[in-house]
């Protein structure tokens, strides 16, 4: 794989580009304005018999504006500035390349480079809108500092607001990123910003790769709000999907040049059997031009901080994991089956941010466990930072749906939490966008379900649904922040219990909204118990901030009692202590520690009983313990 890799590396190195011009084409390719008023247009269309290009500024004239054919399947046009000295092509006039197919018909495209592509509310197709303003937005603040405990708030633009609409890039700026910032995350992960046509596949159908949604509002709008959260301190990070493309042709990828190829493999191979996609061909050397350029537009005019790459395990192998089970043998990730280009494709891209970004992060979204994947390209690996644990939410489901609390298994817990490779960094989450989407329940909804209609308010009885509910949504969450990983995930909206579950508008629900939002306003009502769980996530992550067990190395378990349903383990200096028996408490319950009380799930503040004495003060005695040499009991 690292001969694979080095063979790719030192061809894009030696050629004439070199490695900084070729993932910087996005400078070139496309249409893009030069300084003394001037257009240079470049496309990349194999397959193409001629290419041209219309819009306002020629009248929509299909044939006034030829591109010039070169060498190895691109094109290139030059437009002289006016007799005034007037941009050619005006900021705000609608492009369109034209490309004559083999067999002769005239194929209307957006541009696979286009920064901003719109839709008009009477049209179905998104169309390519030339994006040049006059000032475009300076961004102020530097990047912050890598940072060493990541606590990521997973957020989608459109869904940031409890009102019925698509919320905007401003609305996300103003109002979203203060919250985040006092909920104690210190980087955001934002979905569903490469512009996709389909606001329903939550941004996972992308259409337009180098644009930036323009349903939320304009680029210099994210601009904005990058360099905002930039000033808060707060990380932002990328969900980049370069594991498949929409099938739209009319307004994205597919069938670019005429041909059923181009930027993809051509037939079986080049379609998703499941998701109804295009596959990228890892192996083309215009499409790694596509690909690496893309990744570096996002973080050199956005400031993006790094990226989560969706859709890894597609990537990986031929089979893209459909119908396959991983069980961590290696035969499973070594062999035939194996997409060695696709995996070169992630090396690369891996390399290329770690030599001209450093400071950048990148997360790997894979559910097999290919191993390597997060460590160094230099060793073979896959140059990742971060891995997603995913196996944590799948568990957390399977416990609550099947087993009652009294048979609840504390081993099974602590092995999925700490069963990770050793020396690749995990994200560790108990709920992400996957388990919020309609068709699948959150933690909270699974554990408290109708009642959470009737029964949240602080004016009614405490059920022993809600309050087990409560009690347990707390617990699963701080187990996992502790112990799951090097990194915690948290979807927006969830950290509170969100209510419902997350549909977007389409034709099976009447195009409605009422399911494509987030209701903040439920933890600022001090009548409803929302307000609880709001307060221990904060708390929560303050806590992390201030000793910063994510960044410290794995915990050391001492106890998984399976009577007591009693898990108790140390990391970063504090000591974890869960009960998660359904209706037993302990009295001078011994442990091997000397502390005293900085987190309890069971306080006032947090909706809990405030059975435990926070001036209590605890020592240990050497009294030999779960093979330690000293103890306390609690």
């Amino acid at each position: 794989r690292y001969s694979l890799f080095y063979n790719h590396l030192k061809n894009i190195e030696q050629s004439e580009e070199g490695l900084d011009k070729f993932t910087k084409s996005y400078k070139t390719f496309g249409v893009n304005q030069l300084l003394e008023g001037g257009i240079y247009c470049k496309e990349w269309a194999p397959g193409a018999e001629a290419v041209f290009l219309a819009g306002d500024f020629n009248g929509w004239n299909p044939f006034s504006h030829p591109y010039k054919k070169l060498e190895y399947g691109k094109w290139e046009l030059y437009i002289p500035p006016g007799e005034d000295g007037c941009p050619a092509v005006p900021h705000g006039s609608k492009l369109k390349v034209v490309i004559r197919a083999q067999n002769g018909a005239l194929l209307y495209r957006i541009s696979p480079w286009a920064r901003y592509v719109v839709r008009d509310e009477d049209k179905v197709n998104y169309d390519w809108v030339h994006w040049n303003p006059p000032q475009s937005y300076i961004h102020k603040h530097p990047s912050p500092k890598r940072l060493k405990s990541l606590r990521i708030y997973e957020s989608h633009v459109g869904i940031a607001s409890p009102e019925g609409k698509v919320a905007s890039y401003k609305n996300f700026t103003y109002n979203i990123l203060p919250r985040i910032k006092d909920l104690g995350y210190n980087c955001v992960q934002l979905m569903a910003i490469m512009e996709h046509a389909y606001y329903a596949s939550f941004g996972y159908q992308v259409t337009s790769f180098f644009a930036a949604s323009s349903r939320y509002g304009t680029p210099d709008d994210l601009k904005e709000m990058i360099d905002v959260a930039h000033s808060m301190g707060i990380t932002v990070l990328l969900d980049v999907v370069h594991s498949h493309a929409s099938k739209n042709s009319e307004d994205g990828l597919n069938q670019f040049d005429g041909t059923d190829s181009c930027f993809f493999h051509s037939g079986y191979r080049g379609n998703h059997q499941l998701w109804d996609s295009r596959l990228f061909d890892y192996a083309n050397w215009e499409v790694l031009r596509f690909l690496l350029s893309n990744l570096r537009m996002w973080i050199e005019d956005y400031r993006f901080d790094g990226f989560r790459f969706d859709g890894v395990t597609s990537m990986l192998y031929h089979h893209h994991g459909i119908g396959t089970g991983f069980s961590g043998d290696y035969h499973e990730y070594f062999g035939l089956h194996v997409d060695e280009d696709a995996l070169c494709y992630l090396m690369l891209a891996n390399h290329m941010i770690n030599s001209l970004h450093p400071e950048c992060i990148t997360i790997a979204e894979d559910v097999s466990g290919m191993p390597a994947l997060c460590r160094p390209v230099e060793e073979g690996g896959g140059g990742f930072d971060y891995r997603l644990a995913m196996a944590i939410p799948d568990k957390w489901i399977q416990i609550i749906k099947e087993l009652k609390d009294e048979d609840w298994n504390m081993g099974n817990i602590v092995h999925t939490l700490t069963n990770r490779r050793y020396e690749e960094k995990y994200i560790a989450y108990a709920e992400s966008h996957d388990q919020a989407l309609v068709g699948d329940k959150t933690l909270a909804f699974r554990l408290m379900d109708a009642e959470m209609y009737t029964n949240m308010s602080v004016l009614v009885p405490l059920t022993p649904v809600i309050d087990r509910g409560i009690q347990l949504h707390k617990m699963i969450r701080l187990i996992t922040h502790a112990l799951g990983g090097e990194s915690y995930l948290n979807f927006m909206g969830n950290e509170f219990g969100h209510p419902e579950w997350l549909d977007f508008p389409r034709i099976g629900n009447n195009e409605s909204y009422h399911y494509a939002r987030r209701q903040f306003n439920l933890t600022e009502d001090d009548l409803l118990r929302y307000k609880f769980l709001n307060a221990f996530d904060r708390d929560m992550n303050r806590l992390e901030e201030r000793f910063g067990w994510l960044a410290s190395p794995q915990a050391y378990v001492s106890e998984k009692h399976e009577a007591n349903k009693v898990i108790a383990f140390e990391r970063a200096g504090l000591i974890f202590i869960f009960n998660f028996h359904p209706y037993q408490s302990y009295v001078d319950y011994r442990f091997f520690f000397k502390y005293k009380i900085l987190l309890d799930s069971d306080a006032e503040e947090y909706g809990g009983h405030r059975r435990l004495d926070h001036n209590t003060e605890y020592f240990s005695e050497e009294y030999s313990h779960n093979y330690r040499p000293n103890s306390l009991m609690v």
